[in-house]
């Protein structure tokens, strides 16, 4: 692959890093799909190992990112229907509000339904604070499956190189 495409794949990657934290793009779909990219075009050995490795990273946090925040907010009683609610409040104010429309309509909703719910703002406080932290840790093992495929992708590109 030429220096150029090697650049595009970089630059595609970056902004799949950026898309997991701003959550406007599929972030880590497009890290895993850039440097499936770049196998296909190498065509080497090498470059489909790397890719299999990140793969496994990308698949290994997508099972972690949904199985561990899902059993904490469970354990802190926090309902599947009030994250449902959080998510679809998050989705208006994302149209609403331009860049931290999404993060305010989830967290608002998230309250607003437990306190429909429960009646009680010490308890819809708490259950808006186990969603956030739920929230953040997705994030947080997403951003790490995908930089851990952006270093096994970077070493793989000076093995081929």
């Amino acid at each position: 692959m030429s220096a150029g495409g090697i650049v595009l794949v970089g630059l595609v990657i970056a902004i799949g890093l950026v898309g997991i934290i701003v959550p406007i793009l599929p972030g880590g779909v497009l890290v895993i799909a850039a440097i499936g990219v770049w196998a296909f075009v190498v065509g080497t050995v090498t470059a489909w190992v790397v890719f299999g490795i990140a793969a496994a990273f990308f698949a290994a946090a997508a099972v972690i990112k949904y199985t561990w925040p899902a059993r904490r907010m469970r354990d802190a009683q926090v309902r599947t229907s009030v994250l449902v609610a959080g998510a679809l409040a998050g989705i208006v104010g994302f149209f609403v509000i331009p860049v931290v429309g999404l993060l305010v309509g989830f967290v608002g909703g998230v309250f607003a339904a437990e306190m429909a719910m429960r009646r009680n703002l010490a308890r819809a406080w708490a259950s808006t604070v186990h969603a956030i932290k739920g929230v953040a840790l997705s994030v947080g093992v997403e951003l790490t499956g995908a930089l851990l495929a952006t270093v096994t992708w970077a070493v793989g590109v000076y093995l081929t190189v």
